[in-house]
């Protein structure tokens, strides 16, 4: 018989759970009002100026329809904006403002704390093992996701100008 509390599925989905509810835990205790997601998403577009949605979503693995609320509360937050491409009327780019900057330096401390925290049971040794093969399974195993990791998306011709 097979022991599922011991299967790869369920020890992901325990220690996804973990991982959220230690970010949680640090970040709301350093005042801050942010979701995994929406920190990864704004992180992101802080090293992507002029990229979409669509793009935003390919770089951190995230399904584009929920992308579009996890954007909408950012903007609401005012720690990005939306603006129309200068090549496509229809499209939007997404550019994180000041203070979107400003809380990713503030923000950044206790996101360090939550990755520590995470993997509180495991020496350094065992840190650096577990997350080289943690990154070599999520790899190999890319292509079956409902959102595969993009490594790169093509920048918008615009994004050195501005």
């Amino acid at each position: 018989m097979i022991d599922l509390l011991a299967t790869p599925g369920h020890l992901a989905r325990r220690f996804q759970q973990i991982a959220v509810a230690v970010f949680q835990l640090e970040v709301e205790g350093g005042g801050f009002d942010l979701t995994p997601v929406q920190y990864v998403a704004l992180a992101t577009l802080a090293s992507h100026k002029g990229i979409d949605q669509a793009g935003l979503a390919a770089l951190i693995a995230h399904d584009r329809t929920t992308m579009g609320g996890v954007i909408d509360r950012l903007e609401v937050k005012g720690l990005l904006q939306r603006r129309i491409s200068a090549e496509d009327r229809r499209a939007r780019v997404l550019e994180i403002t000041p203070q979107g900057r400003q809380l990713l330096k503030k923000i950044e401390p206790y996101v360090l704390q939550a990755q520590d925290n995470m993997l509180c049971g495991l020496s350094k040794q065992e840190t650096r093992q577990f997350l080289a093969l943690l990154s070599k399974a999520v790899a190999g195993a890319n292509d079956f996701s409902r959102a595969p990791l993009k490594a790169s998306v093509p920048e918008p011709k615009n994004a050195s100008k501005s």
